[in-house]
């Protein structure tokens, strides 16, 4: 385990840049959000769903994917705990991503450090306040901390 995260750190591209600012989906969000509240099937709501994913992981640029990607595969893998070390990465170069945030919280609930993950969660409402993911992970994190009547 401790090699395979030395390996991530060294396979891990040297950040020297900024990081830019994260694609403005604001307007194409708002219209998948609204085609939701009237989808007519698990099947039509399905495939917009897909496409807030592909708004929200749309990365600022090559290397923020390359972290994403990587930290969303470790989480696939079954490995939140290195996922996470990604993802902090990613954050620390790309602090006004959601989405880094958002796949941070998701797997630090996968780890039941839902302190953590709530922490992640408002950060990334703050950034975007209408990712329905965070909504409902901060919902599901309140849950785990026991704040049902706030979740």
């Amino acid at each position: 385990m401790r090699m395979l995260s030395l390996i991530l750190v060294l396979a891990t591209p040297a950040v020297a840049e900024v990081c830019p600012a994260a694609p403005d989906h604001a307007a194409a969000q708002a219209r998948i959000i609204a085609d939701l509240s009237s989808a007519r099937t698990s099947a039509e709501a399905s495939v917009l769903t897909q496409g807030l994913w592909r708004l929200w992981t749309d990365a600022p640029d090559a290397t923020a994917k390359t972290m994403l990607d990587d930290g969303m595969a470790l989480l696939s893998g079954g490995r939140p705990a290195i996922a996470v070390q990604r993802f902090d990465a990613l954050v620390a170069y790309c602090p006004d991503y959601a989405e880094g945030y958002n796949q941070r919280a998701f797997a630090q609930y996968l780890q039941l450090d839902f302190a953590a993950a709530l922490v992640d969660l408002d950060a990334a409402l703050a950034i975007n306040p209408q990712h329905v993911a965070a909504l409902s992970g901060k919902a599901l994190t309140l849950i785990g901390l026991g704040r049902d009547a706030e979740a």
